[in-house]
């Protein structure tokens, strides 16, 4: 097999690439466009459709990111565009309140059971920082519980690394972090029943929140086991602490209801971004109305945004969201995923790829590396090298993969069994050149 990490040539995206370097870090404006992990150069996108993307040299990719996860509904919706099309007719950004931000914020509160009250912002970075502010304003306590391998966003007291042991307070893992500023984050292990509890018992009293992802993406997908939620609930309760749920990306995807629906779980605050705003930029966080309510200016937690209720992101959210509610994916996303799944698993085990498959509902990953995998320490030690000769065959086969052995795939409802097939042929032709 070629060495080199694809075999067609992309000359448009390279010039692109090679100009973008002289304007911004990395040539890019999120590091997970930059295609570090499977090494190369990032391809251009030129427009998008459906189920598929297509870059600035004319090539055509399924689509397997949907812009890292809110495209449930495929690209370019006709509902949505129409609905973004009112919009701008009637303006961009008010900085005053809309009907259209109390329409959104009712859709998110009628599906999500354990949200009252919800406040939006302009990302799910944004949701998980305010979401630990009111934790900590409401508690009076200091100390938050993260997960090793759980991302919430680029918020400094949440990037921090594990410790050696299984419970650490946290160092910091990105210069720019202060100590200071990442000393009150403890960090777990994902599924760790045992250092829950023992967290706890340690450091109970001090504890304001507990953040965590419900059925995890950030490193590729981990399912909690049914004794971790009853423990993350028992324990958040017992102690005042507030338990956070971080649905960024499951929201309105596992379920309409999101992964806590699915699981069971009836969490404090839930953090929501991607698909609450149907692909323009809006994330969202919302709890119990005796939580919600010590934010300024029914309380004394300071939040705020300018943009926050953006006239063009809250259509193109409440249009997505009605969708989901009247004419359900579910049942279709379902389908497609599960075939998805099967077909890649038959295609490494036909092929003698060392492997695990995670699936819940429309999320996925491919682990190059035997399971099961439960958490940070498992995932781990997956083959990425043999990944990102994978990712690479799979896109020079035109299917866009995520360009991390961590991260989840997306089905979309635009995508079609044709699709699903087309990419589980080329997965079968690709694995046997990797396997060697």
């Amino acid at each position: 097999m070629n060495t080199s990490p694809s075999q067609i040539s992309r000359p448009l995206s390279q010039a692109a690439f090679e100009h973008a370097l002289t304007l911004m870090p990395g040539g890019v404006n999120s590091p997970a466009r930059a295609f570090g992990a499977v090494g190369g150069t990032p391809i251009f996108i030129e427009r998008a459709e459906g189920a598929y993307l297509y870059d600035i040299d004319g090539n055509r990719y399924i689509d397997y990111i949907g812009s890292w996860g809110p495209m449930i509904l495929g690209h370019r919706h006709p509902a949505v565009v129409a609905a973004l099309n009112a919009a701008i007719e009637r303006g961009t950004s008010y900085g005053a309140p809309t009907v259209a931000e109390s329409e959104l914020a009712e859709r998110i509160i009628e599906a999500v059971e354990s949200v009252e009250k919800v406040r939006l912002v302009n990302s799910g970075t944004e949701a998980t920082m305010s979401a630990i502010r009111l934790a900590r304003g409401f508690t009076g306590r200091d100390v938050i519980i993260k997960f090793a391998g759980n991302y919430h966003g680029h918020v400094d007291s949440l990037l921090v690394a594990a410790g050696s042991s299984a419970a650490t307070l946290g160092t910091p893992n990105s210069p720019g972090v202060t100590a200071g500023t990442a000393q009150d984050t403890l960090i777990l292990e994902y599924n760790d029943v045992e250092g829950l509890e023992e967290a706890f018992a340690k450091r109970g009293a001090r504890i304001a929140g507990v953040i965590f992802e419900p059925i995890v993406g950030n490193m590729g997908v981990v399912v909690p086991s049914g004794k971790f939620c009853e423990a993350l609930t028992r324990l958040t309760q017992q102690h005042g602490t507030l338990l956070i749920c971080d649905e960024v990306m499951t929201g309105f995807r596992i379920a309409f209801g999101g992964a806590q629906d699915l699981l069971g779980l009836k969490p404090d605050i839930t953090t929501m971004g991607k698909i609450v705003g149907g692909g323009l930029p809006v994330g969202a966080y919302g709890g119990r109305a005796e939580v919600m309510n010590h934010i300024l200016p029914a309380g004394k937690v300071f939040q705020a945004g300018t943009l926050s209720g953006n006239p063009l992101a809250t259509a193109a959210g409440c249009a997505t969201l009605k969708i989901l509610k009247e004419d359900p994916p579910y049942v279709k996303l379902e389908h497609l995923s599960a075939r998805l799944a099967t077909g890649l698993r038959e295609a490494a085990e036909a092929a003698g790829v060392p492997h695990s498959l995670a699936r819940v509902r429309s999320m996925m990953t491919l682990f190059f590396g035997e399971g099961p995998i439960n958490d940070w320490q498992a995932a781990s030690k997956c083959d990425t090298k043999r990944f990102a000769r994978f990712f690479w065959g799979m896109m020079d086969r035109g299917v866009y993969l995520p360009c991390s052995q961590y991260e989840a795939l997306f089905v979309s409802a635009a995508h079609t069994e044709a699709d699903i097939d087309q990419t589980i042929t080329a997965a079968g032709e690709v694995l046997e050149e990797v396997s060697k």
